[in-house]
This record gives structure tokens, sequence and C-alpha cells, in this order.
């Protein structure tokens, strides 16, 4: 396992539409554990596959309690609504208020291939239609109704 690069927002790359995973074999199982890795490392909730370079519609959640990996993510239902504060691995320095829902349920195919259903709600609702936003090129920017500086994030604390 791997620590990968993050990609950011400079190059456009990040806009790009992920590809359909067809078949999950010894790559996709290494992207996806290197993906863990590169998470870990930068304290991160989410992480997408194109994040880390790679046009694949992936992505992984820390939940607090486990981490999730969801290949082919389909989101189901969203119910409610959270305004909160978003920012991503692939904008450093940059944060946003954003509007998501508050619950979220998302079925995707598993590293053995198995289709399994999860719910989040809160921040791990936020991670899944973060993170899914990234598989088709959008970002949280795009639908931010404010951003912020450091020092006012700092003030949140």
């Amino acid at each position: 396992m791997a620590i990968r690069r993050i990609v950011t927002d400079a190059d456009g790359f990040l806009r790009k539409k992920s590809k359909h995973v067809d078949k999950i074999d010894a790559r996709t199982l290494k992207l996806i554990d290197d993906m863990r890795d590169t998470l870990a490392k930068h304290n991160g909730v989410g992480l997408a596959a194109v994040q880390v370079g790679i046009l694949k519609r992936i992505f992984i959640v820390n939940t607090g309690d486990e981490t999730i990996e969801l290949i082919n993510p389909e989101i189901l239902s969203a119910e409610g609504e959270q305004e909160d504060l978003e920012g991503c691995l692939s904008i450093p320095g940059k944060w946003g208020i954003t509007h998501r829902p508050m619950k979220v349920t998302v079925r995707a195919e598993d590293r053995n291939g198995e289709v399994k259903t999860y719910s989040g709600e809160g921040l791990v609702a936020r991670a899944f239609c973060h993170e899914n936003d990234h598989l088709d090129g959008k970002l949280y920017i795009d639908i931010a109704t404010s951003m912020l500086t450091q020092e006012e994030v700092d003030a949140l604390d």
C-alpha cells in the first residue's frame, strides 16, 4: 500500500467524469487500499479515485467507526437538509458553506463485487454527496453559498 498524491483543482482534471468500474481486479483493490492510506495520512473524511488521478467511479468514506468502500455508487435517496462548513483535500486552504441532505442512502459494490446499501446522516451524508459529486466532475465550490477565509474558520472553533 502507498500514499498517493492528491490532485488539486489547478489543472482541471477534477472536472472530468469518472468511468464505471467493469471489473474489480487486483489493480482496483490496490487503488482502494492506497486510497485508504492516503485518506488516513491526510486525516480526511472522504476521498474519490479522481482525487488521486484515477477516473474510476470509486470513493471511500471514513464514518469514524469504519471506512466504507464504494464502487460504482448510486445515490438512492436523500432526505432533509443541513447547512455546514465543507472543505476538500483537493482544494487546500479553502472552505465554504454548503447545503446538503441530512440523510443519504447509497447503493454500491464493495471490494468483493457484492452490492450493498449504506445510509448516513450528518457528516457521513455530506461526505457521500461530496465524493459522489467528484465522480461527476463537480466540486463543493460550485454549490457553496459563501467561502470562508482561514481566520473565519478559526473563529468558528
